[in-house]
This record gives structure tokens, sequence and C-alpha cells, in this order.
């Protein structure tokens, strides 16, 4: 039987006729929130390619070596445009993040594509009629944001089948309701962020009347700031605070994009689609708007030949500082990144990770190395110097969650899309594992920020059907103050959360799904280690175990010989939080800079 098919969660795409019989291509296509809207139809989810963990780790390297490629590719035909010659570093430091995200987003939602319309399990759906320069985004921070919705999603996905099935698929164009794709709107800054601008304006002015054109330029370091602005003084330079700048807005031109990524080898079927689609999704600050950008950043109070430049943050989203830091470091200055959080080093495959140790002229690391990489300096959790916590040894459970978008993003080793189903399934089951005299002593820490992704997934409506006897804690409060009122940490992602607690020397159980949390063959027996005391679990019943088993009296396990020496070995490679990583952090720029 065919069946139409559904792309996103935009009911308006949907048939008309309840009874129609559908394919939704994904768990992205059903909101929680309107359950009461698709749990009667008569549809059925398509098995979602990267379930297969061997494929998504296969596709991941195959898209690096599609992102190379086009990385190259890009670079010459760039510089053609712009009438400069920059190298491949230059170009990866600006246009990197955007291109490997983009490649990687529409591989998915388009072998997501292929699998059903070539296996003719459908033959139609229904697709918005759009203005397609509404879609394109002005920088990365824009695309970040893009990218999470149903109305981009939705317009890729018809892009893709009017590119490559347009003769397979009967096609329905419709106008869709204001209610259903809603246009993106300019926020409004609040009394409090114009105060806030006022005072960096001054600070900047200061700043540029003090500083030296050869200083050290540190942006977002993620150190404390006492101890930011204890380094500046060492490195003997009057401290100073930075913050970025708002990158141009620029409207796209549908002249300037008449072209394609030129090749210079054979490529395949994505590859050749690919070409055809970075013309008209490359964001609006990397064509048009590239001289706008360029102007703006050699206008910045920034110094003009700095010693070295140090981030942790803004190598990813802030355009004006890539545009900024990658012409200096064409001419010479070299670029530091700090470690800004967990995953790092541990997981088997990132794309984040490969990019900051491909542009970067020192890496600072936790604590651990790559064999193939010379650039990784181990110093220390930055995130954590200076900063020490004590827990409640009679205190409560503290379940720290994650979330994801409903649809794919930039890969790495976590669960993707739909598998947060199976990962919140996991948090059930540890729950449903503790006897009630503990479960009331659980607060479940639900994911801080991004408001709007919590909304589509519905994570507080999902944990309320559960009708578990646990507390809630919507991640307004600040981490430390939760874990001050606790007794256990319970970690359940590789992520920032356990390395923090860990270090901190708080009581941690961790668990996870180790098969969508692929852990780098350097960190399996750092794991192991950890099982073996009782930290580290691979299933929600043996996490809950552990936890019923020493709640009584959780300072006797914690801080055994055994335990605590287990914890000693795996934080020294992971979560470093010795005394002398300022002066390591020192040394390392000195040498970067000489």
């Amino acid at each position: 039987m065919k069946r139409t098919l559904i792309t996103t969660a935009i009911e308006c795409t949907w048939p008309k006729d309840k009874n129609e019989a559908i394919l939704f291509l994904g768990e992205w296509c059903r909101l929680y929130s309107r359950k009461f809207v698709w749990n009667d139809l008569d549809a059925i989810v398509v098995l979602y390619h990267w379930d297969n963990r061997e494929k998504l780790y296969s596709d991941y390297l195959y898209l690096q070596e599609v992102y190379e490629n086009q990385l190259k590719k890009l670079s010459i035909q760039l510089n053609q445009i712009h009438g400069v010659d920059y190298s491949t570093r230059y170009w990866r430091i600006l246009i990197g993040p955007w291109l490997g995200t983009f490649i990687q987003i529409v591989f998915d939602r388009w072998f997501m594509l292929k699998q059903v319309i070539e296996s003719s399990e459908i033959d139609k759906c229904r697709a918005i009629n759009r203005d397609g320069e509404a879609i394109i985004p002005n920088d990365m921070e824009d695309f970040s944001k893009l990218f999470l919705t149903d109305n981009w999603n939705e317009a890729i996905y018809s892009e893709l089948i009017d590119r490559c099935w347009n003769k397979k698929i009967y096609v329905e164009k419709i106008d869709c309701e204001e209610s259903s794709v809603k246009k993106r709107v300019v926020v409004q800054l609040s009394l409090t962020n114009h105060l806030k601008n006022i005072f960096f304006k001054v600070l900047f002015a200061f700043n540029k009347l003090i500083q030296k054109n050869n200083e050290y330029f540190f942006l977002f370091s993620y150190l404390p700031l006492k101890t930011d602005l204890h380094l500046q003084i060492k490195l003997g330079q009057i401290p100073k605070i930075w913050r970025s700048f708002s990158v141009p807005k620029v409207e796209s031109n549908e002249l300037k994009r008449n072209w394609r990524v030129k090749n210079n080898t054979e490529s395949d079927a994505f590859e050749e689609l690919i070409n055809d689609m970075i013309p008209t999704h490359i964001p609006t600050v990397y064509l048009e708007g590239y001289e706008t950008l360029v102007n703006a950043a050699s206008k910045l109070p920034w110094p003009k030949k700095p010693s070295a430049i140090f981030t942790s943050v803004s190598f990813a989203r802030d355009d004006i500082f890539k545009v900024w830091a990658a012409n200096k470091i064409e001419n010479g200055v070299p670029l530091v990144i700090g470690q800004h959080g967990g995953n790092f080093g541990i997981s088997k495959f990132s794309f984040y990770e490969d990019h900051q140790l491909s542009i970067s002229d020192a890496f600072l690391s936790w604590g651990w190395r790559k064999k193939k990489y010379e650039n990784i300096f181990p110093i220390g959790n930055l995130k954590i110097l200076d900063k020490s916590l004590r827990y409640n040894p009679k205190g409560k459970v503290l379940l720290v969650e994650m979330l994801i978008p409903r649809y794919s993003y930039y890969l790495y080793a976590l669960p993707v899309a739909g598998q947060w189903l199976t990962y919140f399934e996991d948090q059930c089951r540890f729950i449903s594992a503790l006897p009630s005299s503990i479960q009331q002593q659980v607060t479940v820490r639900l994911f801080r920020h991004i408001k709007q992704r919590r909304n589509h997934i519905s994570e507080e409506a999902r944990w309320d059907d559960q009708k578990f006897e646990v507390k809630y804690e919507l991640g307004d409060r600040p981490i430390e103050e939760l874990v001050k009122e606790s007794r256990i940490y319970i970690s359940t992602y590789n992520a920032t959360t356990f390395l923090e607690s860990l270090s901190w020397n708080v009581p941690t159980i961790i668990f996870w799904n180790p098969e969508n949390n692929e852990l780098c063959e350097d960190a399996i027996p750092y794991f192991e280690l950890l099982k073996s005391v009782g930290i580290f679990h691979e299933t929600p019943e043996s996490a809950a175990q552990q936890m019923i088993k020493v709640w009584d009296d959780v300072s006797i396990w914690w801080e055994s010989k055994e335990v605590q020496s287990a914890r000693d070995e795996f934080c020294k490679c992971w979560s470093y939080t010795g005394s002398d990583s300022l002066k390591k952090l020192e040394t390392i720029l000195r040498e970067v800079s000489s």
C-alpha cells in the first residue's frame, strides 16, 4: 500500500483526510504535545538509518572526506569571488563550522528520503510554497537557530525531493497558515541588555586607550574571571575583559548565488548535490556580506598584532571574531583554544573536536592527549580552576538530564534525533528501579537553556505523565547549589557533568547506553576502572542497584581507598585540577607566541 509522506511536524503538510495512510519520515514529525492528533492516524514511522550506529560512524568518516574536499574547492572559489588570496586554513576558521554541519545535516535528510522514495513505499507528499531566500541564514549563529526548526527542515526536504526525485513522487504545493510557519522576528533588547551594552562600550573604549597592539587577546577563555585577570597580569599586561560584537545583517542576492562548487575530482551523487546546494544556502556574511563583515572586523577595538589569541568558545558561531582571528592567524598570530566542556577526547568521533584540533596552534585539554596530534597540551579543567564543592552526606539525589534537538545536526558520539526517546526510557527505568522511599529524594534536573528545544520535545510533560515520586528542577538554579544539597550526583550522558562532579570529589554514579555513547579506545580502560568500583554503569538498573546499596552511608563507599584511587586516576587524564594548571597555561601561551 502506498502512503503519503510526512517530513516534519508542520501539520498543514499532512493529508486533510484523516483516514489516509501516511508515512512519518522520523520521530521528529510527532510532537508529544500533539499526540492527540497523530495517535489514531493510519501511520507508520520510518526506521532511522543512524539507529545503526556502525553506519553512523562509517557515514561520519565519509562525510569528513566530503567536507575536506568541499572546503578545498570552496576556498578557491571564495578567493576568486572576493578577489582575495587566503589559505584553506583561513576559510576553515571562517566557514568550517557551517560547511561541516550543513553537509552532515543535508546527508541525513537526503538519505532518509532516498530510502523511502526509492523503496516505493510512498507516492506523494505536500510541500509549502515559500520564498527560498527566507531560509538563507545571515551567519553561523542564525544558521544554528534555523536548523532546529520545522520550517527550515521542511524547506530542505522539499528542495531535496525537487532536486532528486521530482519524477518519482507527486508533490502538492500548498500555502500554509501563519500559525504553522512562524517568521523570524527581531528580538527587542531589554533595559538590562541596553545598560549592559553601554557598560561594555565604555569598557572597550577604556581598554583601547591602555592596550598595546601586541598584547595577548582573551575572548571567552572559560577561565574563572579572577583566574583570567590574574593570568593576564602574569603575562605582563593590564588585564582586560573583552566581548564580541554583533555580526552585520546582510540581504541575500539571487544573482550572486548563480554558481556551483566546481569539481576537481570525480564526485558521487551526494557530492554533486552538495555542489549545487552550497551556493544557495551559504550564509550571506560569507558571500554577499563578506566585505561588510571584513570591514566591521577591521574597526574592532581589539589589538592589531596580538601575541596570541585565546578563546574557548568563539571559534564556532561568532563570525565577526572568526574573520578577525582568521586574518591575524594568516599573518602568523597563533590561535589557542581551550577545551570548554566534556565529551572531548573521550568520544569515538566528534566533528567539533576535529575542527578545533585542525584550526588551533595549541589546544588546551583537561588532561588527555592523542598520539596523532602534536598541538594538544594537557593543562587541566579550566572551567573549575579555583572552585571546590562539598556534598551533603544526608542530602538528596541529583539526576542530571540531557536534551538534544529532534533533528540531527553536527555529528558526535551521542544519541541522535529520535534516539533521545530511548535515552528517556532509560531514565524512567532508573527511577522505576528505586524504592519509593528513595524516589521521593530524587531531584530531576531538566536540561537548562534553549527553552525552545524543551517545548518541542515536551520534556516536562513526558516526566509528568510518568507519575514518579520525584521533584523537578527546570535548570534555573546553578548546578553548584544543587550539588551542595545532594549526597549522590547521577550523570546520564557523556558531557561535562560527571567530569565536574568527579573533580569536586562528589559521590557520582554514571550510567548510559554504550551503544550510542561510543568511547574512543584510549578512554575505554578508564571507564572500565570506574565500572570496577561502582561509579560507571551500562544499564539504568545496575546504576539504581548501586545507589540503593550505598544509600544509607554513601561516604563509606565514596571515601574508600579503591574508589578514591580510581577517581584520582580517571581525573588525572580527563579532568585534572592540579595547582600547576595556571603555570602550565602561562608557559604555553608564552611558547606559542615566541
